[in-house]
């Protein structure tokens, strides 16, 4: 799973596939209105109706950078309310070895936003202590979302995530907190697209008369792009998720654009009357 933008060369590596138990992000997309929309199968659901989804990072080539685009569940972590999630014993920093991004050789982790499943290979667990995986990287976060979950980890889950995959970053002098609308490299631009989270971040790559979107969470899963208005469980605030997908999808619509989900594959958006669908690339 590898595509290149211009200059840019963009790996997925998937931590976390899954099939048919998402009804709990989004509880609106049941198997008739699934089945609806026959253009998400194969590559986004089952010829049963039940969703794929997956959770991976994006690691982005630039000529100057080596990017990790959101680091998944990590290794060894506790409080989470997904149990599964929980004291995970994975191999994905090898599969990112093996595919040719040792850790080490990361110069740059770039969070979309600050949920569990987005930043859990920020660090490690080393003798008890939770310490930066990327050892040689800057670890970018936006501002917005990295303040109010320092002061809004009031759920004992969100507090986890903040003390064992965040927290420590900073501690180590890792952390730079930029604006949501900032170029992080000649390439890369960041969009603000809030809604999922506070501080919700998209990635725009732009290279040689190429572009690609990296949508975060700002959707789950496809279906979202023809249904507007299903925002996901987590979301914190959902009406503002949804306006976020019209203007996001509208921006990029019909266009050669290559899109990747946090959540889901490749393709390109397309109008479908008053909404959008997504076609897979092959």
């Amino acid at each position: 799973m590898r595509w290149t933008v211009g200059k840019v060369r963009i790996t997925k590596i998937v931590e976390v596939e899954t099939v048919g138990s998402t009804r709990f992000i989004l509880p609106l997309a049941g198997r008739e209105e699934t089945l609806a929309l026959p253009w998400l199968i194969p590559h986004f659901a089952t010829d049963e109706g039940r969703l794929k989804m997956s959770i991976h990072s994006l690691l982005v080539e630039t000529p100057e950078h080596r990017i990790i685009v959101d680091t998944g569940l990590g290794n060894d972590k506790q409080g989470r309310n997904v149990p599964t999630w929980n004291d995970r014993k994975e191999p994905f920093l090898e599969r990112l070895t093996a595919a040719g991004f040792a850790p080490d050789s990361i110069d740059t982790v770039l969070c979309t936003h600050l949920h569990v499943d987005h930043v859990g290979w920020n660090t490690r667990l080393v003798e008890g202590k939770w310490l930066p995986t990327f050892a040689n990287a800057r670890y970018v976060f936006g501002k917005t979302e990295f303040d109010y979950w320092r002061d809004h980890s009031d759920d004992p889950a969100h507090a986890a995530v903040f003390a064992d995959s965040v927290q420590p970053i900073a501690d180590a002098g890792k952390a730079e907190l930029v604006p949501d609308d900032i170029r992080l490299t000649e390439e890369i631009t960041l969009i603000p697209t809030p809604g999922h989270s506070p501080g919700h971040m998209s990635v725009h790559i732009r290279s040689g008369g190429e572009q690609a979107l990296l949508t975060g969470d700002a959707a789950h899963h496809p279906c979202q792009m023809y249904h507007l208005d299903w925002s996901a469980t987590v979301d914190s605030d959902p009406k503002q998720s949804a306006a976020t997908r019209r203007a996001l999808f509208s921006r990029f619509a019909d266009t050669p654009t290559l899109v990747i989900g946090g959540h889901f594959g490749a393709g390109h958006i397309k109008r479908d009357g008053d909404a959008f669908r997504f076609v897979a690339l092959p």
